[in-house]
């Protein structure tokens, strides 16, 4: 019991990890008056499916393929420039950060050490 009890700490703090991180990051679309102009979005909307496709039903066949065009995918988020990074605080990245790393090891090896 204590070992799941533990694992669920770790992936709360994994989340809220997550959640400070994603507040000040903000996704958006626009319209674009020629058509060439959007096939970043849309190659990233695409690698990105495609990646996460791969990895979840093809993971022994195409799991490297599958990384490679979730990566793919995130370059060509940024490239389309439809990500725009919030400045945040110092505390505030401190915190997110923190709760990541803490979240991940208790995940991954149940106990952190100092």
């Amino acid at each position: 019991m204590g070992r799941l009890l533990i694992k669920l700490i770790g992936i709360i703090l994994l989340f809220t990890g997550i959640y400070f991180f994603g507040q000040n990051i903000i996704f958006v679309s626009g319209y674009y008056s020629y058509f060439y102009r959007s096939l970043p979005a849309s190659g990233s909307v695409l690698a990105i499916m495609a990646g996460i496709f791969a990895l979840v039903f093809f993971r022994r066949d195409t799991g490297n393929l599958g990384w490679i065009l979730l990566s793919i995918g995130i370059v060509l988020v940024f490239l389309s420039g439809g990500v725009i990074l919030r400045p945040t605080s110092l505390w505030n990245f401190f915190i997110a950060f923190t709760a990541l790393a803490v979240g991940y090891k208790l995940l991954n090896e149940g106990r952190i050490n100092f």
